[in-house]
């Protein structure tokens, strides 16, 4: 049944108003880049390298924190994630992207699962280099760009969710960090190699337990002609958290999204 223009024109003045109250509620700044060299964790739990090409994958109970280093020159590293209690609620970019207003993914941003929640937050980030619209390489995109074979993101996430018991219809799309994607005037995506920052690092810290998957390739839209990818550096480490949590506070969503993990540990709906 189609809708009267009276109700089309109702529910985009509901938008409309939903968007000023999350653009009201948003920090008028949040804080800028993470300082480069990224201080000296304590007292770590565990130190992963991912060679180029390679991937990892590791449970997270909440509270847990991971840095990802760009300690070996540059690369991009693809991540999935899914709730360790119910893996059918994972990573959400389309919501993560909508409920924040924006595709920056940089400190003080939460990510936010397909079920409300959120499932990482975002305490600090050298940059907001990231990609969360393209999603990670496949062995499609790599044929086109690299002679012979090449590992490639997706065939990666496939091979870490069987050994999870997840398979392939389970992998949402991927979160590429330290790959600067951005969005031109004509709606094309693009390459903005200048926002890379040597020395890039990000640090996520679990808000519920986790299923995480972290894979080094890559991104499909890199130009470099050479298929290079260098190790990333992957630290877990727990750390205290603040009364007044920049990433608890600073959107009216992601207060929502933290009211949500609270049902959920209650066991509510």
């Amino acid at each position: 049944m189609s809708r009267t223009p009276d109700q089309i024109a109702a529910d985009r003045t509901r938008y409309e108003e939903h968007q000023r109250q999350g653009l009201q509620n948003a920090p008028r700044a949040l804080p800028g880049p993470s300082a480069i060299p990224a201080a000296m964790i304590a007292d770590p739990i565990h130190v992963e390298t991912i060679p180029g090409g390679w991937y990892w994958s590791t449970a997270m109970q909440a509270g847990d924190s991971i840095r990802l280093a760009q300690d070996h020159g540059q690369s991009a590293v693809a991540m999935v994630a899914w709730s360790a209690a119910d893996p059918s609620e994972r990573l959400n970019l389309p919501d993560t992207i909508k409920v924040q207003w924006t595709t920056a993914i940089g400190k003080g941003r939460v990510l936010f699962s397909d079920m409300g929640r959120v499932l990482f937050s975002v305490t600090e980030a050298a940059s907001s280099a990231h990609d969360g619209l393209v999603g990670g390489s496949t062995a499609a995109s790599n044929a086109t760009r690299y002679p012979g074979a090449t590992r490639n993101s997706r065939d990666n996430f496939i091979l870490a969710a069987g050994k999870l018991g997840l398979d392939r219809r389970d992998i949402p799309s991927a979160l590429t960090f330290f790959a600067p994607v951005r969005v031109d005037a004509d709606g094309k995506f693009t390459w903005r190699d200048d926002l890379r920052v040597p020395g890039d690092y990000v640090e996520l810290r679990a808000e519920i337990d986790l299923l995480v998957v972290l894979s080094n390739c890559p991104h499909p839209l890199d130009p470099n002609p050479d298929y290079a990818p260098n190790p990333v550096t992957v630290t877990r480490f727990r750390a205290p958290v603040a009364a007044d949590d920049l990433c608890r506070t600073a959107t009216a969503e992601a207060k929502r999204g933290f009211a949500n993990n609270v049902l959920q540990r209650m066991g509510g709906h």
